[in-house]
């Protein structure tokens, strides 16, 4: 399959033709910024950007682009009328021009050659049916989270990006945050000694199936578009409710809920203080408000709501054989002896602002090099968080093959590993 060239060479390429034709062309005035002076950023080392989906989590994620300097966003698709418009004033004013198009069909923003990188940041029914077409389309990808509603797209976005080369950044922002990242590191270099068990917090411990809620008369199309809204999931009546925050597909589909949506940063976290490599292969069901998995060589995952010290939403805790550590959004961690600090300073930044996660993804779409969340991490974190969803769903145990990728035996277990997509959508 064809793609374009990654945005690096592009920008090169552009950058040694206007160096060769400055040579030929007769003297004239250029702007400053166009050389990259009076700290501007040059055309050609500039990303263009396009967001597909930019309500109230995106709108936060377009701010941390807009803030860095070699971001220029030329286009938006919603299917809200209203949010188009709201985004293009933002862009335009923010750069200084009329240049943001709109679309409400994403697949238009997608064939523009000269967009290098999407924002994807629609609701979690879209995550990675719309990441599959951006990869596909030859553009790097920084996806919202949860980045998948299944096992099944787990596995099959991890290799649509494998297979087309793109950068891909989940929206798991903590990763890039000193005080997680020093927690994860401990666990990883063995300072905490062997591991016993890695700590996430789940925000709820309930799975059900996504219902229906009482028909509305439907807008016209170029106002709201419902049936692209729906996309892959199954059609129900639209119901402005629906559109409201996080859409009826949040948490994973036909096991909607569960531990997928605080999951997909803490379990994240967990697999990240345990090496990104795989995940555990068995799940019991919630027992006393906290669900426990295992990995093969003995960890535990305890996902529970409650025991937490009072560091902040979101909390780890990393349990050594010589230590442990525990943090959360305040920015502070609690060590169970100082030495584990090592005489390091590490900076405390609470409220888990995202613009270090984007920067993070920015500077690998020049580079080419894996961010900190690729798609590889996101795959197996989320797989984490669906079986565990299976685990609750069911009410009993589960056990799960990484490497074959199913529940061995288990008919039940298996058939939730995936759910039908409504033509024509696929990953």
């Amino acid at each position: 399959m064809s793609r374009k060239l990654p945005s690096l060479n592009r920008r090169r390429f552009l950058k040694s033709s206007v160096a060769a034709s400055a040579v030929i062309a007769a003297p004239q005035i250029i702007p400053s910024s166009a050389l990259g002076k009076d700290g501007a950023v040059s055309p050609s080392e500039r990303i263009t950007v396009g967001g597909v989906g930019i309500g109230r989590r995106g709108s936060y994620d377009l701010g941390c682009f807009l803030e860095q300097p070699d971001v220029q966003f030329i286009a938006v698709c919603d299917i809200k009328e209203e949010r188009r418009a709201t985004v293009k004033k933002r862009a335009d004013d923010h750069h200084g021009n009329s240049d943001c198009s709109t679309y409400r069909d994403f697949r238009e923003l997608l064939d523009r050659q000269d967009i290098d990188a999407v924002l994807i940041a629609t609701g979690p029914n879209w995550h990675a049916t719309a990441a599959g077409y951006a990869a596909r389309a030859g553009k790097d990808i920084y996806c919202e989270k949860p980045c998948t509603k299944n096992i099944a797209q787990s596995l099959g976005l991890r290799e649509t990006m494998q297979r087309t080369g793109v950068v891909f950044q989940a929206g798991t922002q903590r990763r890039n945050l000193p005080h997680f990242a020093f927690a994860c590191e401990l666990a990883r270099t063995g300072k905490l000694g062997k591991m016993k068990a890695v700590h996430a917090h789940p925000a709820g411990l309930t799975a059900k199936t996504s219902g229906w809620m009482e028909p509305q008369e439907l807008p016209p199309r170029e106002v709201i578009d419902w049936d692209t809204y729906l996309g892959p999931a199954a059609w129900r009546p639209f119901n402005k409710a629906h559109l409201d925050g996080f859409n009826f597909e949040k948490g994973g589909g036909l096991v909607g809920g569960g531990c997928l949506e605080w999951g997909s940063h803490c379990v994240d976290l967990c697999q990240w203080a345990m090496g990104d490599a795989t995940v555990p292969i068995q799940y019991d069901p919630p027992e006393n408000n906290r669900l426990v998995a295992r990995y093969e060589n003995g960890v535990q995952l305890v996902i529970r709501n409650d025991g937490w010290l009072p560091l902040g939403s979101c909390p780890v805790r990393f349990e050594g054989e010589d230590g442990w550590i525990e943090t959360g959004d305040s920015g502070k961690f609690v060590l169970s002896s100082p030495a584990l600090l090592a005489g390091r300073e590490v900076a405390e930044i609470g409220g888990y602002p995202a613009t270090f996660h984007v920067r993070d993804f920015l500077d690998c779409v020049k580079t080419r090099r894996q961010p900190k969340t690729n798609a590889n991490a996101a795959c197996n974190a989320h797989i984490a968080c669906h079986a565990a969803n299976i685990a609750i769903f069911l009410n009993r145990q589960v056990n799960y093959d990484p490497v074959k990728h199913e529940f061995p035996g288990d008919v039940e277990a298996n058939r939730l590993r995936s759910e039908a997509l409504r033509s024509p959508w696929r990953i």
